[in-house]
């Protein structure tokens, strides 16, 4: 049983899945710190010593004592996941630039005929049948 599953993992992309994931996740939690401890102080200096955590719309105060009761739309937080979530987008696509290689495209011969796309070695149209 333990070899069969060895085999499933080797086989498959699972193990490739697994690993994607635990670095995927990892990478999560550096550019979560970069933005929220880097790049969102100099912002919320700039713009008058904001703190966007606190940045939000009170919908019912908090009753006294007990500031869990307070129901508030939290945009500064959201700005701050928005504003993460473009900066993992952007490092992943960085990554997968550098990583990713695509083929070069296949040579291809145009039937004079019906124009239809064939392999270059090909000496009969796909398609049509006729001779190219």
């Amino acid at each position: 049983m333990l070899s069969e599953f060895k085999g499933f993992l080797l086989k498959t992309n699972a193990l490739a899945l697994a690993i994607g994931v635990i670095i995927g996740a990892a990478l999560g939690t550096v550019v979560t710190s970069l933005v929220e401890d880097i790049i969102m102080p100099p912002i919320g200096l700039a713009l008058g010593g904001v703190d966007f955590a606190d940045l939000k719309l009170v919908l019912r105060e908090a009753t006294a004592g007990d500031p869990a009761t307070e129901v508030a739309i939290r945009w500064g937080e959201f700005l701050s996941a928005v504003i993460t979530f473009i900066v993992i987008a952007l490092v992943v696509w960085q990554i997968s630039r550098i990583l990713i290689k695509e083929d070069p495209e296949a040579e291809i011969k145009t039937c004079p005929y019906c124009k239809e796309p064939n392999a270059i070695d090909a000496t009969k149209c796909k398609a049509c049948a006729s001779s190219i």
